[in-house]
């Protein structure tokens, strides 16, 4: 249906005449006429008694009359809406962040912000890195925020999009402890006994950089995959069970390190220092978008 028809049709009902219609709608009158039978075709009724002069509706004619108005009054106020959805989402600051930083780092490094910048509303989506970049990528998020390694590059261009460092962080392999203070499970302690692994899957961004840095050593110390999970949340529980030794950030464990739960797994050269990323697309943002960057780098001074 043409949404042109409407407006013809309510030429029609208003004069009644084919002919002062068609003018006021600046056709040939053939033309209206058959553009009317369109209209009267795609909804399968008669709108006008053309047996009268001038025309007149038929019942359903004069039901359809109310309907027409009620959806060309919807359709104008279409461009106003649509632009106030359009001011809304881009008053709206769009997140994506990884699982561990979504339940640590975020929220309180918000807060330090807010003191700097009134946020508006924030949309936050919490993913393994893989999804993160995709967001990014599909512009459908504003900022990422991960952890990053300098030797372990990501999926977002340099080129293309800008990153600063707002946290910093250590990932480190820890096991449940045996009660005395020592790990239940230890990387390198014995070459002949396989330790027990809780790996991540390939979508989380912390096995890129624990494949990419400690592959190699994990191969030659024996261990031996026997959990894999894309949340650092869930290789924990796993680890404080005492199934294996998890690859895990500091800022996630903190606590369960303070109190013996969880004990380094490995001497302290097995540590990987890690960056908090923060990063934009390099094309200009909303303006809500450009002030909280703005607010960043402030931050950052």
């Amino acid at each position: 249906m043409n949404l042109s028809w409407l407006l013809d049709f309510q030429a029609l009902a208003t004069s009644g005449n084919f002919s002062r219609a068609a003018a006021d709608r600046a056709m040939t009158q053939p033309a209206f006429s058959r553009r009317i039978r369109a209209l009267e075709t795609w909804l399968g009724v008669t709108l006008f008694d053309r047996s009268t002069h001038p025309a007149t509706l038929t019942e359903v004619g004069e039901w359809f009359r109310a309907e027409a108005q009620t959806i060309l009054a919807r359709v104008a106020r279409v461009p106003d809406e649509a632009r106030a959805v359009a001011a809304s989402s881009s008053a709206t600051l769009r997140f994506a962040a990884t699982h561990a930083l979504s339940l640590t780092f975020l929220p309180a490094w918000l807060r330090t912000l807010e003191t700097r910048l009134e946020m508006g509303s924030i949309q936050l989506v919490s993913d393994v890195l893989q999804q993160c970049e995709a967001l990014m990528l599909q512009g459908r998020a504003q900022f990422m925020l991960s952890h990053a390694h300098v030797l372990v590059p990501g999926r977002l261009d340099p080129g293309s999009y800008l990153s600063v460092k707002v946290g910093t962080d250590t990932l480190i392999p820890v096991s449940a402890g045996n009660g005395s203070g020592a790990p239940r499970h230890c990387l390198g302690a014995h070459a002949d006994v396989r330790v027990p692994l809780l790996s991540y899957s390939d979508e989380s961004g912390l096995a890129r950089v624990i494949g990419a840095l400690r592959g190699d050593a994990l191969e030659k110390c024996g261990t031996e995959t026997v959990f894999t999970a894309h949340l650092a949340a869930v290789l924990k529980s796993m680890a404080l069970d005492g199934r294996g030794v998890a690859w895990l950030p500091v800022s996630l464990i903190q606590d369960e390190l303070q109190d013996g739960r969880l004990v380094e797994a490995a001497p302290p050269d097995w540590r990987i220092e890690l960056d908090i990323r923060l990063f934009r697309n390099q094309a200009t943002a909303p303006p809500a978008a450009e002030a909280f960057w703005r607010a960043v780098d402030l931050s950052l001074a």
